[in-house]
């Protein structure tokens, strides 16, 4: 057993047996199953999740729900980069295994967005490249007339209007900017 004094003049006394953390105050245990679902960025996770996917040539995704993600994932399907998207939920089946049911709401408790990701007819990537552009710590913003084009047409730019999430050549279009969500390519 390894023990370790932490804190600033604090008395938490902190040890580590089998990979657990346990708390002085028996009321206060901590265990990786009480854990918050809490994340600091939701679409750098999206983001995340369909770039793992992609990188092993998975035919679809899972991730929470939410009306951003849902967003995004519209502009990603209206600009070819996914087939589809369906909002469900997960169950467990009896056998031991998992279902994904189509049918549920953003609003739903555990709702999950499954992206259908697209390849070539040879198997080759759509999506080359997609990353974060705006970050929680860093906020990017491009006005209408500072909106380029991504690789001279061949990728976009997803960003947060106050007209809703859309690509920049929508934006354009529609003479508006917002802050830059996500580039794709």
């Amino acid at each position: 057993m390894f023990e370790k004094q932490v804190g600033n003049g604090e008395d938490l006394l902190v040890a580590l047996e089998l990979n657990k953390i346990i708390w002085p105050d028996p009321g206060r245990s901590l265990k990786a199953e009480s854990l918050p679902d809490m994340m600091t960025d939701p679409v750098a996770d999206m983001l995340t999740r369909i770039r793992n996917a992609n990188n092993i040539e998975r035919p679809h995704t899972d991730m929470p729900a939410t009306k951003l993600k849902v967003a995004i994932a519209q502009v990603l399907k209206d600009e070819g980069f996914i087939l589809d998207y369906h909002l469900g939920k997960v169950t467990t089946l009896e056998a031991g295994g998992t279902e994904f049911v189509v049918g549920a709401t953003v609003q739903d408790a555990k709702a999950v967005l499954r992206l259908d990701l697209k390849y070539g007819p040879d198997g080759e990537k759509v999506i080359r490249h997609i990353q974060r552009s705006s970050r929680p710590g860093r906020r990017y913003y491009l006005g209408s007339k500072d909106l380029r084009r991504v690789l001279n047409g061949l990728g976009i730019s997803i960003l947060s209007t106050s007209r809703g999430v859309m690509s920049d050549r929508q934006a354009r279009k529609q003479g508006v900017g917002g802050e830059v969500l996500a580039l794709v390519w």
